[in-house]
């Protein structure tokens, strides 16, 4: 059963979070009968996931044969030891993180202005520093590479977010969890704080 304390309703930040992570993991009907999961990179733009590939292979047979898939992207922010706020029991172990799980439509694109913006998108994400011509089709020595590559587009049919960082914590416990963070110190323990305020700003004292 999803915990509700833990879902997460604005578009803005879920927005947020798809254009700041680069991979995700498709989930394609596999011609054997069994689910199909395939890491890749994409790129969210103007509310569509875009990915690319070889025009051929068992991916893009699954999408042309069901263009029903399912698309997730997760990241963990933060292990959270029990010890933090139990110095017996094991059940308080966690994790913090962020997902996104998305069910859609995926569809080949053929309109190579729309390709190039999905690979450009992509390009932003794996050399952000630049260093390459910019990829648009009015550039003949990227019409041939924009017309041979697959990109796929996937319309968003629905979609559910569950941010966790410590809502189903009380009180006490809320506490001596971020005192654990700030003890421990680590590069990322200080910011996981901050979201803990962020997202259960009702436990605050």
């Amino acid at each position: 059963m999803r915990r509700s304390e833990f879902s997460i309703e604005e578009q803005q930040e879920i927005d947020e979070f798809l254009q700041e992570m680069s991979f995700g993991y498709l989930g394609t009907y596999g011609e054997d009968g069994w689910p199909h999961i395939t890491p890749l990179n994409y790129t969210y733009q103007n509310g569509y996931i875009y990915f690319h590939g070889s025009k051929k292979g068992a991916k893009m047979d699954e999408i042309l044969a069901s263009h029903k898939v399912s698309f997730a992207v997760a990241k963990e922010f933060a292990i959270i030891p029990s010890y933090f706020s139990d110095p017996r029991q094991a059940c308080p172990a966690t994790a913090y993180f962020k997902s996104v799980h998305i069910r859609g439509f995926a569809e080949r694109v053929e309109d190579l202005h729309e390709k190039a913006l999905a690979l450009s998108g992509l390009m932003e994400k794996l050399q952000p520093e630049g260093g390459y011509a910019p990829i648009t089709p009015d550039d003949p020595k990227y019409v041939g590479e924009l017309k041979a590559v697959s990109v796929v587009k996937i319309s968003i049919d629905s979609l559910t977010a569950k941010f966790k960082f410590g809502q189903n914590l009380k009180g006490g416990r809320r506490t001596k969890v971020m005192e654990g963070l700030m003890e421990r110190g680590g590069a990322e323990d200080a910011a996981i704080v901050e979201l803990m305020k962020k997202y259960c700003p009702m436990h605050q004292e």
